[in-house]
């Protein structure tokens, strides 16, 4: 289902993480779910991952973890306000030391001038710490988008939680 290099890229981070006994919490919009499912393809996740929200509709963003309404129509459900608002309420309704979340367009269609198809946005937060956000525009298909989506979602866990 993943390939070789993402399981490798997924076993290290738990590893890591289980090593300094951290718990991770994801929300996942566009990737819908397939960061959860890679942490849970390796065997012994349940002692790092402690559970993952998947908030594809905005309703779903709003009741699940928190996201105020005032910022999906103020700023979309795909921005770094909106990102930000998933990952710190992750926190708040999880056991997790580190959340990350992802909210982007993989297309084919709904994207525009200022949003392209293939921008995502992703913030990872730390339990009595700091929120770090970022944005990228991956090139491809769907299934690319959302694949590169989940390889650069468990590199930012891996900078922010061990840096």
């Amino acid at each position: 289902m993943f390939s070789e290099e993402i399981l490798h890229q997924t076993e290290k981070l738990l590893k890591t993480c289980s090593k300094k006994k951290l718990k991770l919490a994801t929300v996942e919009s566009c990737t819908g779910g397939l960061i959860s499912a890679v942490l849970t393809a390796i065997p012994g996740s349940s002692d790092v991952f402690d559970r993952g929200f998947l908030t594809y509709s905005n309703e779903a963003k709003i009741e699940l973890v928190g996201v105020p309404p005032k910022i999906i129509i103020d700023h979309g459900s795909v921005s770094e306000e909106t990102a930000i608002a998933m990952a710190e309420g992750a926190l708040i309704r999880s056991n997790a030391n580190i959340s990350l979340s992802v909210t982007g367009i993989a297309g084919p269609g709904g994207g525009n001038a200022e949003k392209p198809v293939g921008l995502v946005f992703f913030a990872c937060a730390i339990r009595e710490g700091k929120t770090h956000a970022n944005s990228f525009v991956f090139k491809g298909s769907r299934t690319i988008i959302r694949i590169k989506s989940v390889k650069k979602g468990l590199q930012i866990i891996e900078n922010t939680a061990f840096s």
